[in-house]
């Protein structure tokens, strides 16, 4: 039974897990991601470039799920999960996703594309954890590759967050391609922060993950405490990212 000091806290984690292929796309990975995600247990789970649904994968490898992927992670664990497509093609889609041991109230997957060949979406969802009525807003990123582009995108993404949230605890997690540093100024303007920066005074190196040099995936928090984080260093087979875990609390 969890207690009254425990209420509020909750887990969140984010990973860009590059289609369920291993770095240089040699092997299927999403067995063992769906199990290593399972071992951390966490309340919310946010992921970019999801492969919703690709039959060549099912040619290829043989084991492949066969069902939508957002079923196969979240089957008999997670309650709840949304996804949105964001590039089409022909043998099937990919997207972000968010996954909850709680329900989600699905809201809309934002086209915020900043070029006509790179398509990107913001994935809203909003949940509360049990016993708490305050919602928490929950937005899933994966922002362009372009600097200038993540630019108008970042306008884009604050002006949904202030319409939706309308200044309530809020989660925007993902990969933000910004090796730079150039999101977190607009971001802490907006009254977030970010996890690492917090608790380590920097974001996690989590790119590539053979051998992590760049910031590219952060977790921004607005309304909620910051307890902990980690980087998922021994995942570094599983995908090109590493994925990162924060635990937070409503205050």
């Amino acid at each position: 039974m969890i207690s009254p000091l425990q209420l509020g806290r909750f887990s969140v984690m984010t990973m860009n897990v590059h289609k369920g292929l291993s770095p240089l796309h040699r092997k299927s990975t999403i067995y063992e991601l769906r199990q290593k995600m399972r071992n951390h247990h966490p309340d919310l789970l946010f992921l970019q470039e999801l492969q919703q649904e690709h039959r060549g994968r099912i040619r290829r490898f043989g084991q492949w799920p066969l069902t939508e992927l957002t079923h196969f992670l979240s089957e008999d664990f997670w309650h709840d999960w949304h996804y949105g497509k964001n590039v089409e093609y022909p043998d099937g889609h990919h997207g972000n996703a968010i996954l909850s041991k709680r329900p989600l109230h699905k809201g809309e997957n934002y086209d915020i594309s900043a070029y006509r060949f790179e398509r990107r979406g913001l994935l809203h969802s909003i949940t509360q954890l049990e016993g708490i009525a305050t919602p928490i807003h929950c937005f899933c990123v994966h922002l362009a590759l372009f600097e200038r582009g993540r630019e108008r995108q970042l306008d884009e993404i604050i002006r949904y967050i202030d319409s939706l949230a309308e200044g309530g605890p809020t989660i925007v997690a993902g990969d933000f391609n910004d090796w730079r540093n150039r999101v977190s100024a607009p971001m802490r303007a907006a009254g977030f922060q970010e996890v690492f920066e917090v608790l380590t005074g920097a974001p996690a190196k989590t790119f590539p993950s053979l051998k992590p040099m760049l910031p590219m995936d952060r977790i921004y928090v607005r309304g909620l405490k910051i307890h902990s984080a980690a980087v998922l260093h021994e995942w570094l087979k599983l995908s090109d990212h590493l994925g990162i875990t924060a635990e937070l609390e409503i205050i």
